[in-house]
């Protein structure tokens, strides 16, 4: 089975090959929180430097400890033996699929890698649209039409993914969505892997209370998380998956180790400690992310405001760094001068001409024709530890010279690209 380079990473291999010539860039494509790392992470990893023996398949139990008691905090009771830790999320959930297995309904758009995976594991996806403003989470209504239509033609789908709050959208699905999933989940026996890696970085005080599958069905969801987004920690490798109680979660913890065993022994024990630190959620540690939650937002705001200025529809933006801006107002205009007729097209000009990197809605399971980028701002921050500091210390991050910079930069192609057909006549 031949399988490309995952999007998201090849966009930013794109983008810094073109630093490398000297061109400028702006730097829209690749979903890495971009802050420095605590100082208080830093020396427990270092403290933690001298643990180079294999552990626990599972995880160490101090980090078990700790992401039970993150999860408990937000209304999920969590028994410590029910947690499985990894080298990212990412491998969690390919190990979570190939446990499960049958085939798995995602989202349309979703993050790449649920679909890539399921392909990965020998089956396929089950694309489900979202509605306008509730993305990450398939429309129950279409869920539940689709996985009969599925197994009506001899498909086994047995699982269905949601990214509570969501990647590429930048949305938070709301708790009467949330609840009717985990209805339509339950009344077709499916098991909910439910994506809530970005749980912390809501930033929309209107959106502030974020709803998990599991409080509707706890018997059947699974819920996984990590530190790469609201601690910017993408780059040490550490997850986390909460296992549901009973029956069914001792038989996916059986499953779920088996296979971990065989592909990564155990997580990195130093990262573990740093990990444990972490989700034990330490004052200094609640306040940085709070900093950082503000950062992304300010910042997602006010890029959200040069794409509709330029008259590019985009949900306002709740959640994480992520927009999805629709350039199908403008399809007339970028066919007649540009020559961009779908989605891959449309970024492909972008970042020739401009330097801009997205991507397409299609690698999110949109289709190829629909003018759909998925935006991550939290490569606007700086290229430095120091700028990224001064970011997070400013009361409004836009006002600094860098960030303005690549603002000031964004509305200029805008104006370009998207400029209305009756203005360009």
């Amino acid at each position: 089975m031949s399988v490309a380079v995952s999007a998201t990473l090849a966009v930013n291999e794109a983008l810094e090959a073109r630093r490398r010539t000297g061109a400028a860039v702006l730097p829209l494509g690749f979903g890495e929180a971009g802050l420095p790392v605590h100082p208080a992470l830093r020396d427990a990893l270092a403290a933690g430097g001298g643990c180079n023996s294999y552990g626990p398949v599972a995880g160490d139990r101090g980090l078990r400890e700790a992401a039970a008691g993150y999860w408990s905090r937000r209304g999920l009771d969590t028994d410590p033996d029910m947690v499985v830790a990894g080298p990212g999320s990412k491998p969690l959930l390919y190990a979570l699929l190939m446990s499960i297995g049958g085939d798995v309904a995602v989202a349309a758009p979703s993050w790449v890698s649920y679909a890539a995976q399921s392909r990965l594991s020998g089956n396929r996806p089950l694309f489900v649209p979202t509605e306008r403003g509730q993305g990450g989470v398939p429309q129950p209504d279409l869920l539940a039409e689709a996985v009969q239509d599925a197994r009506g033609q001899g498909r086994d789908v047995r699982a269905v993914i949601a990214t509570v709050p969501d990647n590429p959208t930048g949305t938070v699905a709301g708790a009467d969505t949330v609840r009717r999933l985990a209805e339509v989940a339950r009344a077709l026996d499916l098991v909910v892997i439910s994506d809530e890696i970005y749980r912390d970085l809501v930033h929309d005080p209107a959106a502030t209370e974020v709803r998990s599958p599991a409080e509707f069905a706890p018997e059947r969801t699974v819920v996984t998380a990590g530190l790469s987004k609201n601690l910017a920690l993408g780059g040490w490798r550490l997850g986390v998956a909460r296992l549901p109680d009973g029956a069914r979660g001792a038989h996916l913890r059986a499953e779920l180790l088996g296979i971990a065993s065989e592909l990564w022994s155990s997580p990195s024990s130093p990262v573990q400690r740093a990990g444990a630190l972490a989700f034990d959620e330490p004052t200094e540690l609640t306040d940085h992310i709070g900093r950082s939650r503000r950062l992304h937002g300010t910042v997602a705001r006010a890029v959200a405001e040069r794409f509709t200025a330029a008259g590019a529809a985009v949900a306002a933006p709740r959640a994480a760094f992520y927009l999805y801006p629709d350039f199908e107002p403008h399809r007339e205009r970028l066919a007649a001068d540009f020559g961009v007729v779908d989605g891959p097209g449309l970024s492909r000009m972008l970042l020739e001409r401009y330097g801009l990197g997205a991507l397409p809605g299609v690698e999110f399971g949109e289709c190829p024709e629909a003018l759909r980028l998925r935006v991550a701002t939290s490569l606007l921050y700086g290229d430095t530890d120091a700028e990224r500091w001064a970011a997070l210390a400013v009361d409004d991050p836009t006002s600094l010279p860098w960030i303005r910079a690549h603002l000031d930069r964004l509305e200029e192609v805008l104006s370009e690209v998207a400029e209305p057909v009756a203005a360009a006549a």
